[in-house]
Formats: C-alpha cells, structure tokens, sequence
C-alpha cells in the first residue's frame, strides 16, 4: 500500500493520546490515530471510569445497610455481582464508543492494529487486512501502561487476579489478599470488603497510601481496619502455593518472620511497566528509564519530531495528567507557546470509603525541601454539612510556607474530597496566598467550608473548632 501522509501521528488512544489527536485536529493538523485494542485505553475500559462504576455500587450497597441511621427502613439487602459487573462493563462501553464518534467529529483518521516506528516520522501499523505506512513529521507516543507481575505472583485469571480479572469477576471471594495499597489496590481492597470479602491488605512500605501525607495514610488506616480489613504493612508476599479449586497460601514476611496464611483469591496490585517494547525506540534512539521514556518539561524525548505522554512517560501515572500533556504536546507541534506540566500541581485520588485526595507537597516533604511550614487541620466532625449528610468521618489538612503564604501542598480523606481537592489545585495554579484564600467566601452548608477552616486553622483562626 501507498504511505499516507499526516501532520502528526499519534500512536495509543487512551486519554493523553485521544486528546492530544483532538486538540491537533482544532488547531488544523491533520491527525491520525493508532490504537491496538480499544479506543479510550486502559481508562475508559480497564481503569478509571469502570472502578468508579463499581465503587459506586458498593457506596450504595453500604448506604443501604445504614438506612436507619436515616429514619428510613431497608430490609433484605443484597448484591447480584453479575449485575455489578455488567454496569461497570456498559458503562466502558458506552463512554469506548463515544471516543469513537469524538474521533469522527474532529476528523481524525483511526487505524486499528499495532504499531512500530522502523524510522524517523515512519509509522507501520499491523491491520486485521496488512501494513499500513503512515509518515508524519511529527508523532506523539502514547501507548500507556500495564500492571507489572512480579515472580511467582503471576495472575491466572483464577486464583490470582490483575486488576483486568477484578473488574470482570466471575464469582464474589470470601478471604481475599491484596497485594499492594497504592490507589488500584486500596480501591479494589475498598470495593470488595465493602461487599463483605474477608480482606487482607498487604503493603511492603511502612504505610498504606505510601505517596499520601502521613497523617493521611494514618487515618485511612485506621478506618479501614474499622471496617473489618487486616493491613499488613512493612510486608512482603514472598511466594504463593496454588491449589486449583481450593486457594492460594500465601507466605507472608513481616519483621523477619514468614507466616503461611490461606486465601481463596488474591489480587496483585504492585505497580505499572511502561509499554515500551516492540516499537522500535531504542533503534530511534529514544531514552528509556526502567520501562519509561525519558522527555524534558514538553514532552520531548530527545528525537526531533518524536514525543512521549502519559504513563509511558514516567509518573505521575494519572489520566488527567495524561490529556493535559497531549494538548500540550499538540499546541507545542502546531506552533502555539503552552506552559509545561508542573507535576505538584496535579491532584492524585482514590476512590476508596473514605476517598482520598491531595496535591502539592506533604508536610514531610515540605519540611525535607527546607520550607519553614504552616500546616491547618479541619476535620469533618466540626462540619454541618458533613454531619447532615452522615459522613462525619474525614480531615481536610493544609501547609503553607511560612514565608510568603504560598499553599503548597493540601491533603484531604473524607466524603468527596476527590470532587473538592479541584479548589486547591485551582488555588496552586493561580499561585493563591492564606490571604487569598482566607478573604475568599465560601458557601454555607457545604463541605467545601472545611477547605476554608483549614487554610484559617494553619494561621490560628479557624473558627469552628
């Protein structure tokens, strides 16, 4: 076939590369888009929006065993994990199929099949009917990532499941092990205890949430373990004996000591590689850094013509993270003059009960990096709002820089703290001051008025506790 020519080539269509084509497309490029498996990436179909379809289930699953605190009646409650799943599944789907008409509408071209770089601006995508030969002189690598396996805690599908295997379960496990705490595993950990799973949390840090505050990961723990969860922290899972039909035993390392314990599902949650392989990069020459490509501030990976975005370009691993730098990346192509990625700038969530969510630096790292610090607590407890709404269990905590009252980091676990950290970040791009925020009049009841006793509370005025 005949190479087809465009201005950029944007390989992965998960939310760095899907957005990164659209916003090309604006600015009048002509845009293609490759993708192996599924437009909308891990995201759409395997990550994000599918957890939170399911978490949702579980919130609403435990707001029915709490109908009386409510002056309401609900009896006979029950779960159909079938029916879980297929929501969570159509919702991907629908949202898959979206990304599709989105394409369309913006005119991208999109080729289904895998891709490889044999040369400079040369893309040759493998289709279900032959090569295709795309050049461009610009292309944007966005191929994502994978759940790394470690040995011997390999999935199977069966007894051991990835996060792929969790979202589709095929039966609901009574004692479950979870491998790991970042936020795929504590969301996975949240959603089936929730459902009622005997559920063991294993982390090898000294805390759960390690990137989280600690004063954070502290009260996460704390009200996991009143929800009946067993966390083992400063931990390792050193081996997994499988009995087909039977359970795993797991054998566990904790202060120098194996215990054998035994499980009839066990979930690996201990990290991401990079997509990396079987592209060509490194005869480009491309840098790679265990399993992610190395760039400077716009992405650049050092090639002329040639970018990397999204979790293939190192943490954080974060879809909004990912869309913001391929509109970056295309302004950057179509000659426009966009602000790089300040990466402490950009939220982190997870969905567990309670939610968490943070942006900026934690208290301890604001001290290691020599800043003189104030820091602000507001709990939920002193909140109307929250009180009225039953969810009475969260703390909202601020540091500032003593010196010049630049917020720099804020740190929140409780009812909706992914929905209100926005303020914050909003906060941290306009490089808002305590006064800013302190003179800035918040609505009442909301739980967003923590937000504000915490900014007061960092400099003695909180007024509500």
């Amino acid at each position: 076939m005949a190479a087809q020519s465009f201005d950029v080539i944007v390989i992965g269509a998960g939310p760095g590369g899907y957005v990164a084509a659209i916003r090309a497309s604006q600015l009048g490029l002509k845009v293609a888009i490759v993708e192996r498996e599924h437009l909308g990436g891990i995201c759409l179909n395997w990550g994000c929006i599918p957890t939170k379809a399911m978490l949702r289930s579980a919130e609403v699953f435990h707001l029915m065993h709490r109908a009386k605190d409510f002056g309401l009646a609900a009896t006979g409650i029950s779960f159909d994990l079938p029916a879980v799943v297929a929501r969570s599944r159509g919702v991907a789907k629908q949202l898959s199929g979206g990304i599709g008409h989105l394409m369309k509408k913006n005119k991208v071209t999109v080729f289904m099949g895998a891709a490889t770089l044999p040369a400079k601006g040369t893309v040759s995508v493998k289709t279900d009917k032959g090569t295709e030969t795309l050049t461009a002189k610009s292309i944007v690598l966005a191929t994502g990532a994978r759940a790394r396996e470690l040995p011997g805690l390999e999935a199977d599908g069966d007894l051991v499941w990835s996060y792929k295997h969790a979202l589709v379960a095929t039966r609901m496990p009574k004692k479950l092990l979870v491998i790991g705490s970042g936020a795929i595993g504590i969301e996975f950990a949240s959603f089936f205890n929730t459902l009622g799973a005997d559920t063991t949390v294993v982390e090898v840090m000294d805390r759960i949430l390690p990137v989280e505050d600690a004063e954070i990961s502290a009260f996460a723990k704390k009200a996991f373990v009143k929800q009946g969860m067993k966390i083992l922290e400063k931990a390792a899972v050193k081996k997994l004996d499988r009995k087909p039909g039977q359970g795993v035993t797991a054998h566990i390392e904790q202060d120098g000591k194996i215990t054998t314990q035994d499980f009839d599902t066990v979930i690996s949650a201990v990290g991401i590689v990079g997509n990396v392989e079987n592209l060509g990069l490194e005869a480009l020459g491309v840098k790679i850094d265990r399993t992610h490509v190395v760039t400077d501030e716009y992405c650049r990976t050092g090639v002329e013509g040639l970018y990397a975005i999204g979790d293939i370009a190192g943490a954080p691993w974060l879809a909004h993270k990912a869309s913001h730098e391929g509109v970056m990346v295309a302004e950057l192509i179509a000659g426009k003059h966009p602000h790089p990625i300040k990466p402490n700038s950009i939220a982190g969530c997870t969905y567990c009960h309670p939610q968490v969510a943070s942006v900026g630096l934690t208290e301890a790292k604001a001290k290691e990096a020599g800043y003189d610090i104030k820091v602000g607590r507001f709990p939920f407890i002193g909140n109307g709002k929250a009180i009225a709404l039953g969810e009475s269990e969260g703390l909202v905590k601020t540091v500032f820089d003593a010196r010049t009252g630049e917020l720099l980091g804020a740190h929140m676990i409780g009812a909706e703290v992914t929905e209100l950290i926005q303020g914050y970040v909003i906060g941290r791009s306009l490089e808002t001051t305590e006064e800013d925020l302190m003179n800035t009049v918040f609505p009442h009841p909301t739980l967003s008025e923590m937000m504000h006793e915490a900014v007061l509370d960092a400099y003695g005025r909180a007024l509500h506790i």
